[in-house]
């Protein structure tokens, strides 16, 4: 009889110890120190039981090993002897995904996608195994999908509204761990997708479904399996509700890739972000959008963010280059997440204000730089806003916090407030401090190179500490900001 050893989890932190505290002494959060009783493995398991089914389950007993085999594998050898051959990646079917990925998932490899509850995770995994199950059809490979939160009737629905239906394809509704790894070690799929960590459950271990024992125990015996059997696993993680993975802190560390699949409900554009990734950066950034039939990647965002060009041309209010018209109270900057520099279209409103105290509604932007804006704006540029009421407002959910996105942001709200447009072919990148100088911003060369590919015919920047010349584009360099608006406006 496997003997229980009583310890105390933080739900936080991961820290375990043998008594327990009201206030975690490691991160110092309260009520996150629970008790739990986890069994020690029997020593026939350890060392290589039998398991039900008539084979050996190298999950239910992980660690399936002669004592000759186990002294073979962990055998030390010189660094120069060891291979340096290329590993081949398998691809999703989405350029965005592989590029989060480093280049497609790594055989062997977890990879943990994290996000909020109904933010598109598991539609995600199954148009991507849907997109692998079609890509490996000719050579026989599988891709094994593996649901514990629906049945196989609800996901055969949303495959079928996804399109991603194959024959190979194969769906299982369980939450049984020794199950989800006994249909890994039969099938051998090219690819197992786990629906959710927190909802399967080891029989060896205490605690309830989705705490930090058993979420350890399944990520645990998911990477072994998969290093032993060469099988990528993607396992699905909940969040917590200050936006934090579910479980314990551990759980990131032993998985190979963490991604984030972030985005707002009211709106249908999703990033993958990689937090963690042994295989490749982790500063890239998916762009995807979420519709009815599914999730589409968004290989040029610029169209999410910048104002519609549709009904564009002389004749219909346009201009003759394709660009819409100019409007009063409009800027466009660019910033960057990740390697990718993304244009955001700076929208403000300048009104009288009837209030004691004017009103500062922002979207997208942080409304403690606008305070400091608007009073650097009165000083040194000459425009006096302190008594109107101020909205200013990003598109599509586009984030303008970085300081680079000052310069538009205050030409955008001298632009409403002398009621002049900025022409849409000009873009403003650049920080301004409070003295009233536009600082340097970093990576300012990706930037304009993404402002000339879409079209833009001049950006103003700050003062360049050497030459830089990008076809196409006028590059005008301004030292303060009264200098800057007197070109924007």
């Amino acid at each position: 009889m496997a003997k229980a050893n009583v310890q105390y989890l933080c739900s936080e932190c991961g820290w375990s110890g043998s008594k327990w505290y009201g206030k975690c002494p490691e991160c110092g959060q309260w009520g996150t120190v629970d008790e739990f009783h986890e069994s020690r493995p029997a020593a026939a398991r350890r060392s290589g039981g039998a398991v039900a089914g008539g084979g050996a389950v190298r999950g239910a007993g992980r660690g399936v090993h002669t004592q000759a085999a186990a002294v073979a594998q962990s055998a030390a050898v010189p660094i120069t002897e060891v291979g340096t051959d290329d590993v081949t990646r398998i691809p999703t079917g989405f350029c965005e995904f592989d590029r989060v990925l480093g280049g497609g998932i790594v055989p062997g490899s977890v990879v943990l996608i994290a996000g909020e509850p109904g933010i598109g995770k598991s539609t995600l995994l199954l148009e991507t195994a849907g997109n692998i199950a079609r890509a490996h059809a000719a050579a026989g490979g599988k891709v094994l999908y593996m649901s514990g939160e629906e049945s196989q009737g609800q996901v055969r629905l949303r495959a079928t509204r996804i399109d991603a239906v194959e024959p190979n394809l194969l769906l299982a509704a369980t939450t049984d761990l020794a199950t989800v790894l006994g249909l890994i070690e039969r099938e051998r799929p090219t690819l197992a997708i786990v629906d959710s960590a927190q909802t399967i459950v080891s029989q060896d271990v205490d605690g309830i479904s989705g705490g930090s024992t058993q979420v350890r125990e399944v990520a645990s015996a998911l990477i072994d399996v998969a290093k032993t059997l060469d099988v990528p696993v993607l396992l699905v993680g909940h969040v917590t509700k200050d936006g934090s993975i579910a479980g314990p802190r551990t759980l990131e560390h032993l998985v190979d890739v963490v991604c984030q699949f972030e985005g707002d409900s009211e709106t249908a554009l999703r990033m993958l972000r990689a937090v963690k990734n042994r295989f490749g950066p982790t500063d890239e950034v998916g762009c995807f959008d979420m519709s009815g039939e599914g999730i589409e990647e968004v290989t040029d965002p610029a169209g999410l963010f910048l104002s519609s060009v549709d009904g564009t041309g002389p004749g219909a209010g346009g201009s003759a280059d394709g660009m819409p018209a100019p409007v009063e109270g409009t800027c466009v900057t660019f910033t960057l997440d990740g390697h990718r520099s993304l244009p955001i279209e700076i929208q403000s409103l300048v009104t009288d204000s009837v209030l004691p105290t004017p009103r500062r509604a922002v979207n997208g932007v942080d409304s403690n730089r606008i305070a400091m804006l608007v009073a650097v704006l009165y000083r040194h540029g000459h425009v006096n806003l302190l008594g109107n009421d101020l909205y200013i407002s990003t598109i599509a959910g586009g984030l303008a916090k970085e300081p680079a996105c000052d310069l538009a942001i205050v030409g955008a709200l001298a632009s409403a407030a002398k009621h002049a447009s900025i022409p849409r072919t000009v873009c403003a990148i650049g920080e301004i401090s409070l003295t009233g100088q536009v600082r340097p911003v970093p990576r300012l060369e990706y930037r304009l190179r993404e402002a000339a590919r879409l079209g833009f015919t001049t950006a103003v920047v700050p003062r360049l500490r050497k030459r830089l010349e990008i076809p196409g584009l006028t590059i005008v360099q301004v030292s303060t900001l009264k200098s800057a608006l007197g070109v924007m406006l």
